[in-house]
């Protein structure tokens, strides 16, 4: 007999190989600019346009209810498949920065059918714990985002090419262990048809509202914090001149760890409620936005580790809080609509705020491009506090 205990591990193991295609990118991009004759700024348009094939892939789902309407196992599984092609895509000898583009943009786009429709997918099966479920899933994602740069760590020889199959061959696993080892749930309550008026009528519900603006806020500081970790490490290396870091290890480290901040956020907020961690979380992280500058220059690397860390942590830990919130304030027939909304509004953010810390870097502001994010949290905070 098929129980929710014995679905949940098989959902997070498949979001986490699947979520590996997201920062495959970022994970070789020193690579690719030398492989391919591109400007060393590429990471910023390479990862917002992951982003933007995210945002249109999520607005088009939202839209037309997909994931309310069709089986979200059978959504997950067909989004995984291709999201692995395209990812593969990278590999291709004639590419150049249009061509990268146009792969990760429609690797983008595969990831809408993969991130909200598993957090849908757990929500048909738990009802009650919803928070520590999403919490575990959520920290599948960002292992999963954090895998590429392990593979980047540990591959000694082997070309970066197999970072990109690597990445691709444990999305399709991640696909074919939803498809054909996760019936749909128990508490799956199926639309019957489309209704155009559902993106904005769950708005009205204050709660709702509370819930999607602290997210908002919330996503202008983590995928920029995600994208940057390599170059925040390298602005490091170049300020104190050293030379032996290696940059992709403590990238996984950093990006990884927020995981267990995930399962950590999940848990306390069985006693402390969602919304009260998620803004605890929200504060510390802003807190390291806001002191970022003088970590650059104090001298110790073992300390400027423990302060990415500690910011890794708490940059992700209130995500599977605000996704808890947004299920549990919107009717049964609209939740998938509902978190697929708020992650379309929330990754369109991440767009702008990657570009100004791209901008940033460019015009030699490193030490300081870091305290703009700040104002995700702070936004965030006033958010929650409004209903």
């Amino acid at each position: 007999m098929i129980t929710a205990k014995r679905i949940l591990p098989l959902i997070v193991v498949s979001q986490f190989l699947c979520t590996s295609l997201w920062f495959a990118g970022n994970a070789i991009i020193y690579d690719l600019v030398v492989s391919f004759n591109i400007e060393p700024n590429a990471i910023g348009q390479l990862t917002s346009s992951v982003q933007l094939g995210f945002i249109i892939g999520t607005l088009l789902f939202a839209v037309l209810m997909i994931t309310d309407r069709y089986s979200p196992v059978g959504v997950f599984f067909i989004s995984a498949v291709f999201g692995a092609l395209f990812n593969l895509g990278m590999v291709w000898e004639n590419n150049n920065l249009l061509s990268l583009t146009i792969f990760r943009f429609l690797t983008g786009i595969c990831l809408a059918g993969i991130y909200p429709v598993g957090m849908k997918i757990a929500s048909d099966y738990f009802d009650k714990g919803l928070g520590k479920s999403l919490g575990y899933l959520v920290g599948a994602l960002v292992l999963g985002t954090a895998l590429p740069h392990l593979l980047k760590a540990t591959s000694f020889d082997f070309n970066w090419q197999w970072v990109v199959i690597g990445t691709s061959g444990l999305a399709v696993v991640g696909g074919l262990a939803i498809g054909l080892g996760v019936p749909n749930g128990p508490f799956r309550k199926k639309s019957q048809e489309i209704e155009w008026r559902a993106f904005f009528k769950v708005f009205k519900q204050a709660n709702f509202r509370s819930a999607a603006f602290g997210y908002f806020g919330h996503m202008w500081e983590l995928y920029a914090f995600w994208a940057f970790v390599p170059a925040i490490l390298l602005t490091y290396q170049e300020i104190h001149d050293l030379t032996s870091l290696n940059i992709s290890w403590f990238s996984f480290l950093i990006i990884g760890v927020g995981s267990l901040g995930c399962v950590w956020s999940g848990y306390l907020s069985q006693t402390r409620g969602p919304k009260t961690v998620a803004r605890m979380a929200l504060s510390i992280s802003g807190t390291c936005c806001l002191i970022s500058p003088l970590m650059f220059y104090q001298p110790g690397f073992t300390f400027l580790i423990l302060f990415m860390i500690i910011w890794g942590l708490t940059v992700v830990a209130d995500s599977p809080l605000f996704s808890t919130l947004v299920a549990q304030n919107v009717p049964t027939d609209k939740k998938g609509t509902a978190l697929t909304i708020v992650n379309c509004i929330g990754f369109a953010i991440t767009i702008v705020s990657i570009q100004l810390i791209n901008w940033l870097l460019a015009n030699h502001l490193a030490e300081f491009a870091y305290v703009f994010l700040a104002i995700g949290p702070v936004f965030g905070i006033i958010g929650m506090l409004k209903k």
